[in-house]
């Protein structure tokens, strides 16, 4: 008596089971040549960052940052250049190097809602031959150049600049 009420729920799972192995499976085709939908939204148009940038940091000097189209550039502060790795928003990272003094870094700027100044942080990532350096970053002002700078300003700055970083 107790055998027919256990074979009526393996009745009923075997014909639910039977059920889903007969339904054809769906397969959605999906394209890898492409960035996800989420990162191809996000990312920032570059060109944004082409031009000519005054960079101030916390004791005023000035440097002038001159950046090509994909936001890779130079200035003359030893013989620096900047390199982006991401633009996504208003969000600008990457890395900055010095070759005079064997240094480099990272550095992240959070932009105006018209990209035409931000705010930012830098970092070591390695000073000669030490790639854990415990020497702090420091934050800075960005601002585009709408003129260049005259060759009184541009002098006047390096001298600035020479004196804040005499330590380095």
């Amino acid at each position: 008596m107790h055998l027919r009420y256990i074979n009526i729920p393996i009745l009923l799972v075997s014909a639910l089971l039977s059920a889903a192995c007969a339904k054809p499976a769906v397969h959605q085709a999906v394209s890898m040549d492409s960035s996800p939908p989420s990162m191809a939204s996000q990312a920032g148009d570059r060109h944004v960052l082409a031009g000519e940038w005054e960079y101030i940091d916390v004791t005023g000097a000035a440097v002038l940052l001159t950046l090509d189209e994909q936001g890779n550039g130079h200035y003359d502060w030893k013989d620096g250049r900047f390199e982006t790795h991401t633009l996504i928003d208003h969000t600008w990272t990457g890395m900055w190097f010095q070759e005079e003094n064997d240094q480099d870094g990272g550095f992240t700027v959070e932009f105006s809602p018209d990209f035409s100044e931000g705010e930012g942080q830098w970092w070591h990532s390695r000073i000669g031959t030490d790639y854990a350096p415990t020497q702090k970053g420091g934050t800075f002002h960005l601002s585009k150049k709408t003129a260049t700078m005259s060759h009184n300003d541009t002098h006047r700055h390096r001298h600035q600049i020479g004196k804040a970083n005499e330590s380095d």
